[in-house]
């Protein structure tokens, strides 16, 4: 299943999972929502680990990237 998911998406299940939960991140953090908030929203363990995660992913903190835009 994992081989068949992996073929279809480009991704595997958990970087898939991050991409989908750091998409509703940027949704959420557009309408306003503080970072606290969306971090344990959607289930990271710790703020921290949320930003890392998102600069990793974006290149930029949350309150950077929305400065740029």
């Amino acid at each position: 299943m994992s081989r068949r998911f992996v073929a279809e998406t480009g991704f595997t299940y958990t970087a898939w999972r991050q991409r989908a939960r750091l998409m509703r991140a940027l949704e959420m953090l557009a309408d306003g929502e503080a970072v606290t908030n969306v971090a344990l929203d959607l289930g990271y363990d710790s703020v921290s680990a949320f930003i890392a995660l998102f600069k990793r992913t974006l290149g930029v903190t949350p309150s950077a990237y929305f400065q740029r835009s």
